[in-house]
């Protein structure tokens, strides 16, 4: 048993080693001596395009032609029904190019220019088309996320198409991108994130962070996750809450108990067996005891109003005298006060000036 355990780890490790692709390699791909007898049955594809691409396809057509008869393949523009289609023909040695021609007329026909286009052919780039159209409902909400995605001046899809390596086009309710395939799924992340209201930099700053611990080689094994930023949402709903809560009763299979009418009152009370006399008489005395109530408590508020206010204990404050009585003693403290101070600085020049401005003249 344990000799079967070791040969079942040794495989493990055999697997994982072959898995590892070592530095610097790239997929040699296919010419046409590995296939020299063709494909076997002939694929088309079409896809539809609007009218105002049809002038740049008209003067882009030639190119797009020349560009897949050197993979054997036909591609025709139709203007009448604004179509444009792609079929590989008896001479087509590459299998997956007919899938690649596909991409080409739809990143024409979602206003992709044809020199960013025509690199789909090559073997290490793909295309992805994100719909956004039918993630946001309200009409506003979407232009606005969109234009986030563009940002000032396209400033915030420049940042992702350097970080990702991707050219990325926003037209109407879709999104193109092309480029490398880790760079495509970095670019469908920003995209649904920013509709789903989450703002565009907060994906940069993580790619970012990325491309500089990948330049680190002890790193190259290790999780990254305590060097990336971990953003919490902070959306606080701006819908008026009610002045008064309904609390949600515990569920019960039961109906709840039936209203007593009136006669069940009157059952239960025993009036329903008294006579119409007796009932009468009955309603008048409780008439009679409320208005005896109703005189009772007329007659208190109407005696309040002579009741006499309760007065307070404290004895009252002395008022200041003022008139002829003067205090002596405190007023010739005061004078004595005032003629100790010294005289001011104005008197004294005053008197100096007066002294010396007499002698001179006599």
């Amino acid at each position: 048993m344990e000799n079967r355990k070791e040969k079942i780890w040794g495989k493990k490790n055999v697997e994982k080693d072959l898995l590892e692709v070592p530095e610097g390699w790239k997929d040699p791909g296919i010419t046409k001596e590995d296939n020299p007898h063709s494909v076997l049955a002939e694929t088309s594809f079409a896809t539809l395009f609007p009218k105002y691409r049809e002038k740049y396809l008209r003067e882009c057509w030639p190119l797009v032609k020349k560009a897949l008869g050197d993979y054997h393949i036909k591609a025709e523009l139709d203007v009448v029904e604004g179509s444009m289609t792609v079929a590989t023909t008896r001479k087509t040695w590459d299998p997956y190019i007919i899938v690649k021609a596909r991409d080409l007329i739809k990143l024409l026909a979602r206003s992709v220019p044809y020199e960013q286009a025509i690199r789909i052919t090559e073997d290490d780039i793909a295309c992805d088309i994100i719909k956004i159209g039918s993630l946001v409902r309200n009409k506003e909400r979407f232009v606005k996320r969109r234009h986030r995605l563009i940002g000032p001046d396209g400033s915030t899809l420049k940042a992702i198409e350097l970080l990702t390596g991707c050219y990325v086009m926003v037209q109407g309710n879709t999104v193109s991108a092309l480029g490398p395939y880790k760079g495509l799924r970095d670019v469908r992340k920003i995209v649904e994130d920013t509709m789903k209201n989450i703002h565009p930099i907060y994906n940069i700053k993580t790619l970012m962070i990325k491309k500089e611990l990948a330049k680190d080689p002890k790193l190259k094994g290790e999780s990254w996750d305590r060097f990336l930023p971990k953003f919490k949402s902070k959306t606080i709903s701006k819908r008026k809450q009610p002045k008064k809560k309904r609390i949600k009763k515990d569920y019960t299979p039961f109906p709840p108990p039936q209203v007593e009418s009136k006669i069940d009152k009157e059952l239960a009370s025993g009036e329903y067996f008294l006579q119409a006399s007796q009932k009468k008489d009955k309603a008048q005395q409780e008439k009679k005891e409320k208005q005896k109530e109703n005189e009772s408590k007329q007659k208190e508020r109407r005696a309040q109003a002579f009741i006499p206010p309760t007065e307070s204990t404290q004895p009252a404050k002395k008022q200041k005298t003022s008139g002829s009585e003067v205090d002596i003693t405190s007023l010739k403290k005061k004078i004595k006060k005032a003629q100790k101070k010294k005289p001011p600085v104005a008197f004294i020049s005053a008197t100096i000036w007066c002294l010396y401005g007499s002698s001179k003249g006599s």
